[in-house]
């Protein structure tokens, strides 16, 4: 099973900005790539100013997608809004939130919803995470990949960290009674990053819209490019359990066929 994961697209009206652009190449990527992803993630910041115009125009640029597209909302988001236009998606959606379970065997897919309405920050209240538990708690031998905006750690570059996750410790006691859960996937940041939460791994996926730069001698600097950006392939084998693979978007040189591995190894 292979699930594309693409973040943060900021799309805009503005029809000279570049992260339509991006995101269409993405789209492009994903449905060139020799095997079809299953399912595609878009981990939040789907919209840069939550506009319903903005999700028309996501939608259409999502449209040459022919698996599943699953969506839930970062901090440009806006919850009403995507309720509105992308209504309830996968099984058990939680009320008034864009929490959701996607259930693909052999993998169980959770949504989470981080957005705090007019702030840069994340949070899950009470309600989201006792939903969250009595999710984990139905399948508890059933691998399982959540999903949500803000990443559940610090990445120590203060800019960030101030936009963090405010709720990461309660997530993590129910992470740290939930063995089965195989990984925990965000976007936000606009750079990868992967650290280990409370027995398994949590990640961050880099943005389509753009790319950030940190200066890891300066934590308080930050600084974004334009670059080709990319998205990450989780790929499960019952023999090798999960895998991650960083996929980079764009035009690239010729593929070469390798009859010989072994030797191509030596």
């Amino acid at each position: 099973m292979i699930i594309a994961q693409i973040s943060d697209p900021h799309i805009t009206t503005i029809e000279t900005d570049e992260s339509a652009a991006n995101l269409q190449r993405a789209v492009d990527h994903l449905m060139q790539l020799p095997t079809l992803p299953d399912v595609v993630l878009v981990t939040g910041d789907c919209a840069d100013t939550g506009s319903r115009a903005e999700y028309e125009r996501l939608q259409i640029l999502l449209s040459p997608l022919t698996m599943p597209v699953y969506v839930i909302p970062g901090n440009h988001d806006d919850r009403a809004v995507m309720l509105q236009m992308f209504g309830a998606q996968g099984q058990q959606p939680l009320d008034g939130f864009v929490q959701y379970v996607v259930d693909r065997e052999p993998l169980r897919l959770i949504a989470l919803d981080t957005n705090v309405p007019g702030r840069g920050e994340g949070a899950l209240c009470t309600e989201r995470l006792a939903w969250l538990e009595a999710r984990l708690a139905e399948a508890p031998t059933r691998p399982t990949i959540l999903f949500l905006h803000h990443p559940p750690f610090l990445t120590g570059l203060a800019p960030l960290d101030k936009i963090r996750l405010l709720d990461a410790d309660a997530l993590g006691a129910i992470i740290a009674r939930s063995p089965q859960v195989e990984r925990i996937v965000a976007g936000h940041v606009h750079v990868p990053m992967l650290r280990r939460f409370h027995g398994t791994i949590a990640m961050s996926c880099p943005a389509t819209a753009s790319s950030l730069l940190p200066d890891l001698n300066q934590p308080q600097r930050l600084a974004v490019r334009l670059e080709t950006p990319a998205c990450l392939l989780h790929v499960w084998n019952d023999s090798t359990g999960l895998l991650t693979y960083t996929s980079v978007i764009g035009a690239h040189g010729p593929v070469v066929e390798l009859h010989d591995g072994e030797k191509w190894l030596g």
